[in-house]
């Protein structure tokens, strides 16, 4: 494949699988059967400190006249520091900001991967909807700027597929900024039924936040907490404050309560098996949680209705949108497609959304039909599951004579990545 006649992917050289998303960039080895890092897909930008460039934390843009100072990932994201705003490198699960996505990348190859780019072949995942001046420039970056030996596309229903031995599947994946259903065909996305909502992970996290400001509870985040006392239940909380830099950001301050509420809505927030109904949902056992500033309650009924809104909902509801997706496939495939539909996403993770989305459907697909979902047991599986998928196909022997070798992207250019990434 290469003039040294290197073997890719293969037990010489380990290739990498990038797994980009709206709450994280997942990055690892292929073969692994976890990401090694997990990083918040935002970053933080903030005035440079004349005092601190030496440190190797982050370093500075080294054009002159670039006064800015980029922070990645949780450990360097979460301190509180003046004027630093949080800004996300996504948009509609695209890249938008290329300039922050590199000093990503960077911070992978520099801290987790501790590695030059030169000597890992690159699998990519990208949203079934990424248009192609952004593969394109995906591919001319990690090919000219990291000059990475070889590169490849894939679509994260193709691979979340994979991750769950399919290769026929529908794939329901329900992540931070939307919930979409796409169906994939013997390894090939059916691009003209995709359906996607903006009801994700972010919208129950807001709903999470009225329905608690609502009800006065007072949502101090970890940061700004020095001490706090043990009370009784409902009793307001007394804590005492900690001393915090001047002048922090809107921005950041919003990033870290999200990070509350996404904690709550895990531990809280449930989805009822069948619509919700007020009395079936209080005889179900109420679910204690205590907030960052000591105040602590049972949360009963309306832990159930928060979630609801991501199954009820006429046109955006998830099992919808999976049906919606299949009528509007081929009659041939129908019937394979309801025969396994994989259940994906950190969103799904929602106590009873694999459930409720069966039941959702059954009462959907015609009545012939064998309903089979398949929903991975473990958190792990779930959340990262396009990441597996890349790390199953970039590991297989006969995936390695598909990579675009930098040898040809030499020869024909980006146009390489729709000719050859499906």
């Amino acid at each position: 494949m290469s003039g040294s006649g290197m073997l890719y992917g293969g037990d010489e050289i380990g290739a990498l699988v990038f797994d980009p998303g709206h709450h994280s960039l997942r990055v690892g080895y292929a073969q692994d059967d976890t990401p090694k890092a997990d990083i918040p897909s935002v970053v933080g930008v903030g005035p440079a400190d004349p005092v601190m460039n030496s440190d190797l934390e982050t370093k500075a843009d080294n054009n002159i006249g670039s006064t800015n100072k980029y922070y990645v990932d949780t450990t360097h994201l979460n301190v509180a520091r003046p004027n630093m705003e949080i800004q996300s490198y996504m948009k509609d699960g695209m890249i938008e900001n290329w300039d922050l996505f590199e000093k990503v990348i960077d911070y992978v190859y520099a801290k987790v991967v501790q590695s030059d780019s030169m000597y890992h072949p690159v699998l990519f995942s990208e949203s079934a909807w990424n248009v192609r001046n952004n593969r394109e420039r995906l591919t001319e970056l990690m090919l000219e700027k990291y000059n990475v030996p070889a590169f490849f596309l894939v679509k994260n229903a193709v691979l979340a597929a994979f991750a769950n031995g399919r290769a026929t599947a529908l794939v329901v994946d329900s992540g931070a900024t939307h919930t979409s259903a796409v169906p994939v065909h013997e390894g090939y996305v059916l691009s003209q039924a995709v359906v996607k909502s903006p009801l994700g992970g972010d919208y129950l996290s807001l709903q999470c936040r009225h329905y608690l400001e609502g009800q006065n509870i007072d949502l101090t985040p970890t940061y700004a907490i020095a001490s706090k006392d043990v009370i009784k239940e409902r009793d307001t909380a007394r804590f005492t404050p900690k001393e915090l830099p001047e002048k922090l950001t809107a921005s950041w301050q919003q990033y870290m309560l999200k990070g509350l509420l996404q904690d709550f809505q895990m531990s809280a927030v449930q989805v009822l098996e069948t619509p919700y109904d007020e009395r079936q949902a209080a005889q179900i056992p109420a679910v204690h949680y205590e907030f960052p500033n000591g105040y602590h309650q049972d949360f009963g009924p309306e832990r159930f209705k928060l979630a609801e809104s991501l199954f009820d909902h006429n046109m955006l509801g998830a099992g919808q949108l999976a049906s919606a997706s299949v009528g509007m496939c081929d009659a041939d495939v129908r019937l394979s497609l309801y025969g396994s539909v994989v259940v994906t996403g950190g969103n799904s993770l929602l106590p009873g959304f694999a459930e409720r989305l069966n039941r959702d459907l059954q009462h959907r697909a015609p009545s012939n039909t064998r309903l089979k979902m398949i929903s991975a047991n473990g958190s792990v599986e779930r959340r990262f599951g396009a990441w597996i998928g890349g790390s199953i196909l970039g590991s297989i022997g006969t995936f390695q004579q598909m990579w675009i070798s930098s040898q040809e992207y030499e020869e024909s250019g980006k146009s390489q990545v729709e000719r050859k990434c499906p």
